[in-house]
């Protein structure tokens, strides 16, 4: 049978710190800048001390911590493949196993929230709005990311995006959006999400061109709000960057349930997001 592994993790400031303690001894291993950070552990089965890192070669991680885990812990044991080498995920993995093989052991493996904090810009044909001309308008906005460390695939997003109007095209809009992104693909440098807006308040404002009586032709401005349960999906990529993310998006080229003007949608962004 495994032993119980032990371990105390801590950060100080964008370092991980890990420290195991053993006979009353304790051991610091050395600090580094996450991803690079190396954490040693404690099997109680064999008294061994083992390291649990990942390698970077040529921009690219081995993540040899996941193969040391299965050795290390019951061959049942899941979760590895999402397991990210960082504090939060790793945390979560040790305290969580240690509770499911010693139900002695206290379980903290309480729920821990990431979140991310970014703004983007880029162009939008708005294909679900009328659009004679089908013009691109600028876009800008800002992403409020919610994460769960457990479920690293997953996330919560809530987002405002601000359409502008320019010269050939009086249309402009405010949304407020929930989004839930699903990474398909996770890696150590980049994520591959799917994105989907589930719920939007939108306010629109645009000039209508209204035929008078007299056959001549009015402009009127014209300004509304709609809430909608929506299902739009998108597509997009974060790669870590600094402390946190360069991400870019191409946003609601599928809309379940919205008439569109006909066109093909073309609506991408590119932004930061801060790990915060």
């Amino acid at each position: 049978m495994r032993g119980v592994v032990v371990i105390i993790l801590s950060l100080s400031f964008f370092n991980i710190q890990a420290q195991s303690s053993i006979k009353g001894k304790l051991l610091d291993d050395k600090n580094e800048p996450v991803p690079f950070a190396n954490v040693a552990l404690y099997n109680s089965a064999d008294s061994s001390m083992v390291k649990v890192e990942t390698s970077d070669v040529n921009g690219s991680f081995n993540e040899e911590y996941k193969e040391t885990l299965k050795i290390q812990t019951s061959e049942n044991q899941v979760g590895l493949e999402d397991l990210e080498f960082t504090l939060p995920s790793l945390k979560y993995f040790f305290e969580s196993y240690n509770h499911s093989t010693n139900s002695t052991v206290n379980n903290n493996a309480s729920i821990e929230l990431n979140t991310r904090l970014g703004g983007f810009v880029g162009a939008s044909n708005n294909i679900y709005v009328s659009n004679p001309d089908n013009t691109n308008l600028m876009v800008a906005g800002i992403d409020f990311e919610l994460m769960e460390s457990s479920l690293p695939r997953h996330a919560l997003v809530v987002r405002f995006k601000q359409t502008f109007e320019n010269s050939d095209y009086k249309f402009s809009s405010s949304q407020v959006s929930l989004n839930y992104r699903f990474k398909f693909i996770k890696k150590e440098t980049f994520d591959i999400f799917i994105n989907t807006k589930f719920a939007a308040y939108t306010n629109i404002t645009r000039d209508i061109p209204v035929v008078n009586d007299d056959n001549s032709v009015s402009i009127v401005s014209d300004s509304s709000g709609d809430f909608q349960a929506l299902g739009n999906f998108g597509i997009g990529v974060d790669y870590a960057l600094g402390n946190g993310y360069l991400t870019f998006s191409y946003n609601d080229f599928l809309g379940l349930g919205l008439d569109n003007n006909g066109e093909f949608p073309l609506d991408f962004t590119l932004g930061y997001k801060f790990n915060l």
